[in-house]
């Protein structure tokens, strides 16, 4: 097991309860390549920030946590896009199994390649977004392939992770049942999801975007009411 792998972290959240089943500690990497429009985290985008810190390192500060893991709960690595680094997160994984750590991991999903399926390996669940249906709308919103997403999935479900589909109602963009009932169609298409997860957009993010003196694409959008995620969610039930 190598030990000399360094990440590059933005931040961590000791006890977090929507990032995966159970109690979570996240780790937050620094880094992504894409753009979607309602991306509530744009100060992790860039790759020259965050810190460094080997898996080592993490895995001494998580073990302080593990007595809050019992009811199912571990770590989950999101972002950023944590399969940009995913030699870092491989490694990571690899040592919190031998800890006897659950491992998530919180991902928009990437081409299966070498790496990416040794991440797969180590990965108890598997949190990824269909952000939108078609190919068109990936690539205007997202600068992505739809069909990366659904081959990284079918991947996912060849290596025996858990699969929790997640998909953001954007008021106006991703606000239908025919939107929805496609996200659960092409989910099942390609692997047997545990579950899919509908997000409410939100704003909360606006302040990140001022300080970072960029814009928000969706300022002018208003945000999703429970009541309308309620309605949606009897179409994606599984």
């Amino acid at each position: 097991m190598t030990n000399n792998t360094i990440g590059r972290i933005h931040s961590f959240q000791s006890l977090g309860a929507v990032d995966g089943p159970g109690v979570r500690y996240v780790v937050f990497m620094q880094g992504c390549p894409y753009g979607c429009p309602y991306c509530h985290n744009p100060d992790t985008r860039f790759f020259h920030g965050g810190q460094a810190y080997t898996a080592d390192e993490i895995v001494t500060k998580v073990k302080r946590y593990k007595t809050y893991f019992s009811n199912g709960g571990g770590v989950t690595v999101s972002g950023g896009e944590p399969l940009c680094q995913s030699a870092f997160v491989s490694e990571l994984f690899q040592k919190l199994h031998a800890e006897g750590i659950n491992t998530a991991l919180d991902t928009a999903g990437m081409k299966p390649t070498d790496d990416v399926l040794e991440v797969l390996g180590y990965t108890d669940t598997v949190l990824c977004d269909i952000k939108f249906t078609t190919e068109a709308l990936y690539e205007k919103y997202i600068g992505a392939k739809l069909q990366t997403v659904l081959d990284f999935l079918a991947a996912c479900d060849r290596q025996g992770c858990d699969v929790i589909i997640r998909h953001v109602v954007v008021p106006g963009m991703t606000d239908t049942k025919e939107e929805v009932s496609e996200v659960k169609r092409l989910a099942q298409s390609v692997c047997s999801p545990k579950k899919i997860e509908l997000l409410p957009f939100r704003k909360l993010c606006v302040e990140k975007y001022e300080k970072l003196g960029i814009p928000f694409p969706l300022a002018s959008t208003p945000e999703c009411s429970e009541e309308l995620i309620k309605e949606l969610r009897e179409y994606v039930q599984l």
